[in-house]
């Protein structure tokens, strides 16, 4: 059976992470922009992370520029955005396509894992999340209009 420790992506910094390094953590996995509507949700992001890290937690971000061109800074902005806006902790990583033909590997499992409203696998916009358990499983989709303060009760339940 396939797990997120399966996948490798790339650091903000352009090393490959292997993410069983997160093997045994509750995760989110969410698609970032700077320049989005839903960008505020940095803060709540690092508030959960900050939070609930010591119980096993990790938030991890993946920069995309697919939708309304939000993300268009190379990784060198993106970084100082999120450190210098938003204080962000959490591991970010780099800029990834989440639909269409250059969708990264670990974003076209998830939308499989879990599909979307009515079944559609396409991530619709930014700060799509993705909850995944201690096992490396997903365990729940969240829209982005779905504040992070409103995951905290699914992820006190996967931490157990």
């Amino acid at each position: 059976m396939t797990s997120i420790y399966d996948f490798t992506a790339d650091t903000l910094d352009g090393k490959p992470q292997k993410l069983s390094a997160y093997e045994g953590k509750a995760l989110l996995v969410v698609n970032t922009a700077s320049k989005c509507g839903f960008t505020p949700q940095y803060a709540g992001l690092e508030k959960l992370h900050e939070d609930l890290k010591a119980r096993g937690f990790e938030v991890l971000g993946f920069p995309c520029n697919q939708f309304g061109a939000q993300e268009p800074g190379d990784a060198e902005e993106i970084k100082n955005f999120c450190s210098l806006t938003y204080d962000v902790s959490f591991p970010m990583f780099a800029k990834v396509d989440v639909n269409g033909a250059n969708t990264h590997p670990l974003f076209a499992w998830l939308k499989t894992a879990k599909p979307g409203l009515l079944g559609s696998e396409g991530v619709k916009w930014n700060f799509t999340k993705f909850l995944i358990d201690r096992a490396g499983q997903p365990v729940a989709r969240y829209a982005p209009q779905v504040k992070p303060e409103d995951l905290r009760a699914d992820i006190e339940k996967v931490l157990g």
